[in-house]
């Protein structure tokens, strides 16, 4: 039975924001058969990083896990435009990088806050594989990028 991932937001209360406008020459988000691959995602909001700067100096891994979260979202958009949020099957893979300050290295409880609300979107169908990378730089000085490669169906 087709899942309805658009259900789900609402009854979270959640907004799929628009697809963020890309930063340089690349578009958000690509098919290729039956998986969507996103271009990495910031946490921007209405154009606006929701936080900059290196987690565990300026940024607090608190505001970087809510960071995370807000990337995530977005990837999910940008699969949205291109195959549809209903056709996601499941979540195959997330990418985290963490702009980390010299010595932070909870890069994985970071990158949760994207890992986490898979789980809770999509339940079994968001049990996924994941990298967490801590970075020197990230674009824009953001504190977090995600992307993501996503199963969907025909």
């Amino acid at each position: 039975m087709p899942q309805s991932w658009t259900a789900r937001l609402e009854e979270l209360g959640i907004d799929l924001p628009p697809v963020a406008a890309p930063v340089a020459s690349y578009i958000p988000a690509s098919r290729v058969g039956n998986q969507v691959w996103t271009s990495g995602q910031l946490p921007l909001v209405s154009g606006e990083l929701t936080a900059a700067g290196h987690v565990g100096a300026e940024v607090s891994s608190e505001e970087a896990v809510a960071a995370a979260r807000t990337a995530f979202l977005n990837a999910l958009a940008a699969v949205d435009s291109v195959a549809g949020l209903n056709s996601i099957e499941r979540i195959v893979k997330i990418t985290g990088f963490v702009n980390s300050a010299s010595g932070f290295t909870a890069q994985p409880a970071v990158v949760n806050g994207a890992s986490d609300l898979a789980g809770e979107i999509f339940g079994d169908a968001g049990e996924h594989v994941r990298s967490a990378v801590g970075v020197a730089e990230l674009p824009k000085n953001a504190p977090v990028e995600v992307e993501l490669i996503v199963e969907v169906s025909d």
